[in-house]
């Protein structure tokens, strides 16, 4: 068994396990190769199969067989940063093995780099997560509810200067959220078109900005908040209240304020952890396959 392998059965990569692993930049380098290329593949230039050698003292490898150049960090977001592999990859571990997300600060600490630098880093790192999650549409039966972040929830909509975010979850699978501008039923209706299958089960609150889900092919059953209700039969928002309980106590306690025009890049990062968390060590190389 490859120690990667072993690795990976043994569960969570401890920080001693990860220095182990990524000792330095060529570790790192090794790495993205073999995740994004392989050591071994067809090279485009001559078209043999055979192996890739790393170049002494140079960002990249060499065919075996025309000596064709590869660099794996090419066109990458590690391309024409000054930081180093191994910073960029333990900021990668950081933020796959917490769970309440990793704040600027924390980064500039930990890695030992300006704040400009961990901020950007972290936005990056972000951007990653979203791309590594992709789109999958929802199925089955599903919770949506929508939340205010920035404060207390406004009494009057056209009043309020609050971000709204729009969360829906699939029972027992995956999670999708984003800002939107409104929770009228434009606003509310469109992200559940988009993103959950045709003649699935949605399971929301009272608001009247969902009845016209039935009319769009969804079965619709709501629980009336106000009213202490909280289950009725198979429905209820349970699921996705406890991923915004997550969320904003992760907000509060680790980033304290997130302005509205970054929020969606925070709600990426924390709705790839929930549909990941199962994978561990394997969130890393997603990851790194995504740069």
């Amino acid at each position: 068994m490859s120690k990667d392998a072993q690795l990976q059965k043994l569960g969570k990569l401890t920080v001693s396990e990860f220095f182990a692993r990524f000792s330095d930049d060529d570790a790192c380098l090794a790495h993205i190769m073999e995740v994004r290329y392989g050591l071994r593949h067809e090279c485009k230039t001559c078209g043999k199969y055979g192996t890739f050698h790393k170049l002494t003292g140079r960002p990249a490898y060499s065919c075996s067989h025309c000596r064709a150049q590869v660099h794996p960090a090419a066109g990458t977001v590690f391309q024409d940063s000054h930081t180093p592999l191994r910073v960029w990859f333990y900021a990668i571990y950081l933020f796959v093995v917490t769970r309440h997300g990793v704040s600027g600060k924390e980064l500039q600490r930990a890695l030992g780099v300006t704040y400009k630098t961990a901020w950007r880093m972290g936005q990056q790192i972000r951007l990653l997560m979203a791309k590594a999650d992709g789109f999958q549409v929802l199925k089955g039966h599903v919770e949506a509810d929508e939340a205010y972040m920035g404060g207390p929830r406004p009494r009057k909509q056209k009043m309020s200067n609050k971000t709204i975010i729009l969360g829906i979850k699939e029972r027992g699978g995956r999670t999708h959220a984003e800002v939107i501008d409104r929770a009228n039923t434009d606003g509310l209706r469109r992200p559940v078109l988009r993103t959950v299958e045709r003649g699935s089960t949605v399971s929301t609150d009272e608001s009247r900005a969902y009845t016209l889900l039935t009319r769009d092919g969804y079965i619709h059953g709501a629980v009336r908040h106000m009213n202490r209700e909280y289950v009725r039969g198979v429905h209820h928002t349970n699921s996705i209240e406890s991923f915004w309980r997550l969320f904003k106590n992760s907000i509060r306690s680790t980033h304290i304020h997130v302005s509205g025009k970054y929020m969606d890049r925070y709600l990426k990062e924390f709705t790839f952890r929930s549909n990941h968390r199962g994978m561990v060590n394997a969130m890393f190389d997603l990851l790194i396959a995504s740069v």
